[in-house]
């Protein structure tokens, strides 16, 4: 039988102080070769058991074979120099030095299907994985090839699709494509970063999800959205669109955000993961303010299609944040359930 209010994590978890350095993003390893590779085998078990302990119903890896969630699958394809670097501005908000496309890109091989075996192998729960989206792939890299955000970006949708099939062949129940450039760019999302996504999730039989936030807890984030004024609205712009499109799933930040929850109508008929989880504060939600997030939401989303998730991915945080958190989020999803089944 299928669970109410299926709960799980946007993104990363917190890694374990001998794999990286605690409490940072994109941190380094700390471990080589196959050290390495059995590190991080041992981490995404401990990630598991946390998620599983917490209650958590689809689990994920956490992340926990990656550095980064967008530069990690490309540095596996061809066509981007790593060694050639050129200093961007990321989503209109910060600058970052980027590696640089100088070729056709293109995938030779499996990028984390190893790791999704691996995860499947782990657990009978159903299991989600994230992959980057094509839009938020080309605003981390400066492209000398093709001189087209356009045509980058459906290229990279192409090489996603392999990806995501062998990732649905691994056993993945949900892939998720993270999009947080579509809370910036808003014509070109509609233009033609909707249509790519497509692309990327051509002919999947498993459940499809796209997640758009408004990023981790870090100070770029942080100062962008003190500029955005009382009400952010920025999904106003690319949720019809969404709504109309293939995307089965889609997720968004909802707590301690000034999302107004009435911009959930838009996407009516959707399975909506609903971040009713702060990852930008160290303050552990209760369950009361978990439940009371999702209470709102469900004024626009069916019982049957609401999925209580976090805002953001939690790797910045402290394990012991991260694991209250969870576990937040799934006692406030439980006072809901019952409410909602009478039990």
């Amino acid at each position: 039988m299928k669970t109410l209010l299926p709960t799980s994590s946007a993104g990363s978890l917190p890694k374990p102080s001998w794999l990286a350095e605690p409490e940072t993003l994109w941190s380094p390893w700390k471990l080589q070769g196959e050290e390495l590779i059995e590190g991080k085998q041992d981490a995404l078990r401990v990630s598991l058991q946390e998620q599983q302990r917490a209650g958590i119903d689809i689990v994920s890896d956490g992340e926990q074979t990656r550095q980064h969630f967008v530069t990690t699958f490309i540095e596996h394809l061809d066509g981007v120099d790593f060694e050639k670097r050129e200093t961007v501005r990321i989503r209109n908000r910060y600058d970052a030095s980027v590696p640089t496309v100088v070729g056709a890109v293109s995938r030779q091989k499996p990028v984390f299907v190893e790791d999704a075996r691996f995860l499947r192998s782990q657990t009978g729960q159903p299991i989600k994985w994230a992959l980057p989206g094509p839009m938020t792939m080309i605003d981390t890299l400066y492209d000398a090839h093709y001189q087209s955000r356009e045509k980058l970006a459906w290229e990279f949708a192409k090489i996603l699709n392999q990806e995501a099939k062998e990732l649905e062949a691994a056993g993945v129940d949900i892939i998720q494509f993270d999009e947080p450039a579509f809370n910036v760019f808003f014509d070109e999302v509609n233009d033609w970063g909707i249509a790519a996504l497509e692309k990327a999730i051509e002919g999947l039989k498993c459940e499809t999800a796209v997640h758009i936030c408004y990023g981790y807890g870090i100070k770029a984030n942080t100062d962008w959205k003190k500029t955005l004024g009382s009400e952010w609205r920025q999904y106003e712009e690319v949720f019809p669109r969404l709504q109309r499109s293939n995307l089965d799933l889609i997720s968004l930040e909802c707590q301690n955000s000034r999302v107004p929850i009435e911009l959930l109508e838009l996407i009516r008929g959707k399975k909506v993961m609903v971040g009713a989880i702060d990852v930008a504060t160290n303050c552990i939600e209760t369950p009361e303010q978990v439940a009371d997030t999702l209470r709102k939401a469900l004024q626009f989303v069916d019982a049957d299609q609401l999925y209580p998730c976090t805002n953001c991915g939690m790797a910045p945080l402290s394990r012991q944040v991260a694991r209250g958190k969870l576990s937040a989020l799934s006692a406030g999803a439980d006072i809901v359930r019952r409410e909602l089944t009478g039990a």
